[in-house]
């Protein structure tokens, strides 16, 4: 855990924050390192920040934290070099620094006491041991969903993150959209009526041939931490597929599949314009297959329905085609409905999506710029608009919609306990064994 030092950084940077909006008015002696005079990143202007993951996602949120006037990326890291040092490249020239460092390992990161903060985007099956670890280290984390491969995966970041006081958001960036915020405000304020169901499609792996390749040993790229790549994976030989995406979504290893790492984004959106059904008890009931070419064998498609204590029923599928009627997540009530996804928003009556909320209204937090709340979220200490909770209840509901279909039938589900009740073989799944010697 970094050490005490009195008066860090992070206690700095939220103490400035309340000075800045005039809620406190008193001075502070801070060292000439703090101002910024010997040369240095002034510690109450910017938060000093690491890249865990450099692929896509991870070099998109690395750019876009590089070019936040509030934020210094000092490390990089990946188990592949080309690609660990193609980021140092990008944030150095974005920073017009040199300063940026390239590392393999992820615990070297997070033993640095300087970063305060880590931005997490390895694949899903790292998540939970990073993150942990990174709580355990007192350093603040933007990570990408899904939390982790398994629900106790999911369950143990919540717990560290919460235990250790630390801010977390996690990368489900369309709360950070006006036209999601706007269909969940009009669902939580009463204007749909009594929400009876909502529909949530999602995509899955429709371009079934991008994704075949022959399951045959190749051999290591040179500059490629294989063995750190699997982790806590089981131990495979070696094949290009097991690390180029969109592959490693459809291989159980590594990810819960599109039903849980592409579906939390509108499941998300679903608790968040019913947030009282993720407290209450469900049956839940799903079908549909799974893969077996080549070297994929994870889900490939999936329809089904959670049915909640209250009489709402959630309705989950893939969606064939990302489409403007079977993508996205609807609220249905009595008097009214409305539908929003990444194309639009859409409402019965069309009146609807000229509402102006009430001040009386639940008014949702009103963050346009994911990355930039989670900024903010790290200066003030207070939770981000997709916090811990948000996420592993997100992440929770697809691995329990997987799990029906793995195990072909229904299920009960107890949030409080988070279990199924007395279903072992069930039960047996909401973890996963770690190859050793890494562990929760």
């Amino acid at each position: 855990m970094r050490r005490n030092r009195g008066l860090n950084r992070r206690s700095f940077l939220a103490k400035a924050a309340e000075t800045a909006a005039g809620s406190i008015a008193f001075p502070y002696l801070v060292c000439s390192s703090a101002l910024g005079k010997d040369g240095s990143v002034p510690a109450n202007g910017r938060i000093v920040m690491a890249s865990i993951g450099t692929g896509g996602q991870g070099t998109h949120n690395m750019k876009a934290f590089c070019g936040n006037p509030n934020v210094q990326v000092v490390a990089v890291c990946d188990v592949v070099k080309e690609k660990r040092e193609k980021a140092k490249g990008i944030a150095d020239s974005i920073q017009a620094s040199k300063s940026c460092r390239a590392y393999g390992d992820f615990r070297d990161v997070l033993a640095r006491d300087d970063i305060d903060a880590v931005c997490i985007a390895p694949q899903d099956h790292w998540h939970a041991l990073i993150a942990v670890a990174a709580a355990k280290a007192g350093k603040d984390m933007y990570c990408e969903k899904p939390l982790g491969v398994a629900v106790a995966e999911s369950r143990a970041i919540r717990d560290a993150v919460r235990k250790y006081n630390v801010v977390f958001q996690t990368g489900t960036q369309q709360r950070s959209d006006r036209n999601f915020r706007f269909a969940c405000e009009l669902a939580r304020n009463g204007y749909l009526g009594r929400i009876h169901t909502v529909r949530v499609g999602a995509p899955g792996p429709v371009y079934k041939r991008k994704y075949e390749r022959p399951p045959v040993e190749e051999s290591i790229p040179p500059g490629f931490d294989y063995d750190m790549y699997i982790g806590p994976a089981p131990m495979k030989p070696y094949n290009g597929g097991r690390v180029a995406w969109p592959d490693w979504f459809l291989i159980w290893d590594y990810c819960a599949g599109f039903i849980v790492n592409w579906g939390v984004h509108h499941l998300d959106i679903a608790n968040w314009g019913c947030p009282d059904v993720a407290n209450q008890p469900c049956e839940l009931e799903f079908t549909g297959s799974y893969r077996h070419d080549g070297l994929t064998d994870n889900i490939n498609d999936w329809r089904g329905e959670f049915r909640y204590a209250n009489g709402l029923k959630m309705v989950y599928t893939d969606a064939a085609e990302r489409t403007d009627e079977n993508d996205g997540c609807a609220f249905k009530g009595d008097a009214a409905q409305v539908h929003v996804n990444r194309y639009g928003i859409w409402a019965q009556p069309k009146s609807l999506l000229d509402v102006k909320l009430k001040p009386s209204d639940i008014h949702l937090d009103e963050s346009t710029e994911h990355h930039e709340n989670f900024v903010n979220s790290v200066k003030t200490r207070k939770d981000p608009v997709s916090d811990v909770e948000s996420g592993h209840k997100a992440s929770l509901l697809g691995m329990l919609a997987e799990t029906s279909v793995r195990l072909k039938r229904s299920l009960k589900w107890d949030p409080v306990k988070e279990l199924f009740p007395g279903d072992d073989e069930a039960n047996n799944l909401l973890k996963r064994p770690m190859r050793s010697p890494w562990h929760l």
